[in-house]
């Protein structure tokens, strides 16, 4: 009968899934790993196998090579005014026995998040800054990714005045 139900209601998530999607999210494509576990993208985000899902404006980086999606989440470290402070975690490797058309939806929805990226050079590194759409929501999100070693407390200061400006001009 659950069979049925996902093929009848359009889920599409596959057997073994362990998520609880929303509403009115939507299974875009997913691929089995070879333990049986699934990659799962949705209308809203990258379901990962642990249970969790990453929306797609918290992933920093998503790459397709040697029968593997890379994955780079970044988690919100900190804010700054109307910004938030991300801080990449350490990559995840996913290898798929039968890829589909996973890897093609994560680089869309990935890269169609993003509205806009510009990239500062700051002492000890430098920092992007990105404007991103998250998915369900009305709006953008303003983004502050520093690189390792840059100076959190300026990047805030920057991303809370840079932040400022785009609220004036709304």
């Amino acid at each position: 009968m659950l069979k049925w139900w996902r093929r009848v209601s359009g889920r599409g998530v596959p057997e073994g899934f362990t998520g609880a999607l929303a509403p009115d999210e939507i299974v875009l494509a997913s691929a089995a790993l070879p333990d049986g576990r699934h990659l799962v993208a949705t209308s809203l985000g990258l379901w990962l196998p642990d249970g969790r899902m990453v929306g797609w404006h918290l992933i920093s980086k998503a790459t397709w090579s040697a029968n593997a999606l890379t994955v780079i989440e970044a988690v919100v470290s900190g804010e700054a005014g109307g910004a938030v402070l991300l801080e990449d975690q350490a990559p995840q490797r996913f290898a798929l026995e039968v890829p589909g058309k996973l890897p093609q939806v994560v680089h869309e929805r990935v890269t169609g998040s993003i509205k806009s990226r510009h990239r500062k050079d700051l002492p000890g590194g430098g920092v992007w800054f990105l404007q991103r759409k998250v998915a369900g929501q009305d709006g953008v999100v303003l983004q502050a990714r520093p690189d390792p070693g840059t100076d959190v407390e300026l990047v805030r200061s920057i991303a809370a005045a840079v932040a400022s400006k785009m609220e004036q001009l709304r």
